[in-house]
C-alpha cells in the first residue's frame, strides 16, 4: 500500500513565562511520552517528538516543515502548559495537513498532597486545551480531538484510527484511475465531475480505449501466465464444474493473461485504481473478473461499469483499512421474511477477497453481458462483523457521501447455483428506516464496504475535504 514510511509530529505546547526550568521538565515528559507511544503496539505510524512549541517563530516554522515533508502524514499537538493561542495563528493558518489535538496531561492524577502553584503552572492542559481549541475553532479547522489520559489503550486506539484517516487524505491526492472504456450508458449514478473530484478529493482520472489495455495483455508471455496459474493452484479450490478440465483451465488462464496485462498498464502509468465496463470489451476474450477480484486483493481500487468515483473512494477505504476487509459492493436483492431482513451484496464478478470467509474457489460461468467468453471468477462467503458502507453521489451542484452502518453476517444456506461471491449484511437503524433513508438522500448501489473502518473515520476525512456526508445509523 505505500504507506508504511509515513510518520507523524509530535508537537508540544508550551511558553518562557514560566522558566528554563519549567520547559526542560516539558521536554523531559514529552519525550517519554512520545517514546511509550511508539513503544505502545497500538499505533500504526511512528511519532517523532519536534522542539517545544514557545513562541510565533518556532510554531510557523514546524509548520512549514510539515507541509514540505511528504513522509509526514498529519501533527498532534499536545498543550502541556498555557500556550497563547495567537501564537499559533500563522503557523496553524498555514498548516496543510490533518491535525489532531490531544487534550491529556503527563500526570494522571492530581498529588493533592504535594500539589502547589509550580505543579499548577507547569501541569495545566486543561487552561491551554481551551485557549487553543478557540483558535482552531477560530480558524475552522477541521481538526480532530481525542481526550483522555494517553497511556490508556482507548486513547491510543483513537489516535491510530485518525492516523489511518490521516495517511489515506494525503494519499487521495495521489489516487490515479484509469477507465477502460466510459460509463454504463444511461446509468445515472455513475456519472460525475471528475475536475471537481481533482480539486476537492485530489483525484485523477484518465480515459483510456480497451485497445490500450488489450496491447498490454497480448503481450503477456506464455511462460508468464504459466506462473501464475500455478500460484491460483496453491491459493484456490478449482471447481470444474460441467467443464472439460482442459476448456476450464484455459478459460482461466485468460484472466490470468489479463491480470498480468492490467497491473503492468497500472504500474506503467502510476495507476492505483481503475474500472472496466462490459459494454466496452472490444478485443477482449472475456469481461475481466478474476482478474480483477486478485488486482482488489492487493490493494487497488475498483468499480464496475465505469464508476471512477467508487474506484477512487474503495482505493481511498483500502488505504485507511491497510487493505483489510475493505471492497466494492453492489446491492442486488432483497431479504424480506420477517426478522431477517437483509441485503444480498454481490456484482457480476468482481467481488473483493479480502471480505472471504472461506477458501476462495474459482468458478467458470457464462455471462449474458458483455458477449464474450464463460468469464473465471472467485466465488466465496462474506464475513461476518460490524463495519460501513458508503457511497458518493455528485448533484452536479456539489459531491455528497452517503454513510450507512451495518452488520454482515455468515450465509447460513447455501447458494449452488450462484456463481458469484457474496455478502449479506443487516442496515442499521434497521430495514425499513435504513433503506428508505439511504433512498431518500439519494445513495448509489455501487459502495464500498468496510469491516475495519468506522464512521467516525469515514467523518473525519469527509470534513477534511469539505464534503458533505449524511449518517444512517
Amino acid at each position: 500500500m505505500l504507506t508504511e514510511k509515513k510518520e507523524f509530529w509530535f508537537v508540544v505546547g508550551s511558553q518562557h513565562l514560566y522558566g528554563e526550568e519549567a520547559l526542560n521538565e516539558v521536554k523531559k515528559h514529552a519525550e517519554e511520552m512520545t517514546a511509550e507511544l511508539n513503544n505502545s503496539g497500538k499505533l500504526p505510524y511512528p511519532v517523532v517528538l519536534q522542539e517545544l512549541a514557545v513562541s510565533a517563530d518556532a510554531i510557523t516554522s514546524i509548520m512549514k516543515e510539515i507541509n514540505y515533508q511528504d513522509k509526514v502524514a498529519g501533527v498532534i499537538t499536545w498543550m502541556h502548559t498555557f500556550s497563547p493561542a495567537k501564537m499559533w495563528i500563522r503557523g496553524t493558518k498555514l498548516l496543510q495537513k490533518p491535525l489532531l489535538h490531544l487534550a491529556t496531561q503527563y500526570n494522571e492524577s492530581i498529588p493533592w498532597e504535594t500539589i502547589d502553584m509550580n505543579f499548577m503552572n507547569l501541569n495545566q492542559a486543561a487552561h491551554g486545551d481551551r485557549e487553543y481549541g478557540f483558535i482552531n475553532a477560530r480558524l475552522n479547522k477541521q481538526n480532530k480531538i481525542v481526550v483522555g489520559y494517553w497511556k490508556r489503550p482507548e486513547v491510543q486506539e483513537q489516535i491510530a484510527e485518525w492516523m489511518d484517516v490521516a495517511v489515506a487524505f494525503n494519499e487521495s491526492f495521489n489516487i490515479k484511475v484509469a477507465r477502460f472504456g466510459d460509463n454504463m450508458r444511461n446509468v445515472g449514478v455513475t456519472e460525475g465531475d471528475k475536475v471537481e473530484a481533482q480539486i476537492q478529493f485530489g483525484w485523477t482520472v484518465d480515459y483510456f480505449g480497451i485497445g490500450d489495455l488489450v496491447q498490454y495483455i497480448d503481450a503477456v508471455s506464455d511462460d508468464d501466465v504459466e506462473k501464475l496459474f500455478a500460484e491460483y493452484k496453491e491459493l484456490y479450490d478449482f471447481d470444474y464444474g460441467d467443464y472439460d478440465p482442459t476448456v476450464w483451465e484455459n478459460h482461466v488462464k485468460v484472466q490470468a493473461k489479463q491480470e498480468i496485462g492490467l497491473k503492468r498498464f497500472l504500474e506503467a502509468g502510476g495507476y492505483n485504481a481503475f474500472t472496466t465496463n462490459f459494454e466496452d470489451l472490444y478485443g477482449m476474450q472475456q469481461l475481466p473478473g478474476l482478474a480483477v477480484q486478485r488486482l482488489m486483493a492487493q490493494g487497488i481500487g475498483f468499480a464496475g461499469e465505469g464508476d471512477w468515483k467508487t474506484a477512487a473512494l474503495d482505493r481511498l477505504m483500502k488505504v485507511m483499512a491497510h487493505n483489510e476487509n475493505t471492497g466494492f459492493m453492489e446491492d442486488y436483492t432483497y431479504e424480506l421474511a420477517p426478522g431477517k431482513e437483509s441485503i444480498l451484496q454481490s456484482h457480476m464478478l468482481e467481488v473483493d477477497p479480502t471480505l472471504a470467509v472461506n477458501k476462495p474457489k474459482i468458478v467458470v460461468a457464462p455471462l449474458s453481458m458483455g458477449d464474450r467468453e464463460d468469464p473465471a471468477r472467485l466465488v466465496f462467503d462474506g464475513k461476518a462483523g460490524e463495519g460501513v458502507v458508503v457511497s458518493m453521489a455528485d448533484f452536479g451542484t456539489h459531491y455528497k457521501l452517503l454513510i450507512n452502518e451495518v452488520s454482515t453476517f455468515e450465509p447460513t444456506e447455501p447458494a449452488p447455483k450462484l456463481p458469484v461471491a457474496r455478502v449479506l449484511w443487516e442496515v442499521k437503524p434497521n430495514f425499513q428506516e435504513g433503506v428508505r433513508a439511504w433512498i431518500q438522500a439519494g445513495g448509489g448501489h455501487h459502495t464500498v464496504v468496510s469491516l475495519n473502518l468506522t464512521t467516525d473515520q469515514i467523518i473525519s476525512w469527509a470534513k477534511l475535504v469539505g464534503l458533505e456526508y449524511v449518517v444512517i445509523r
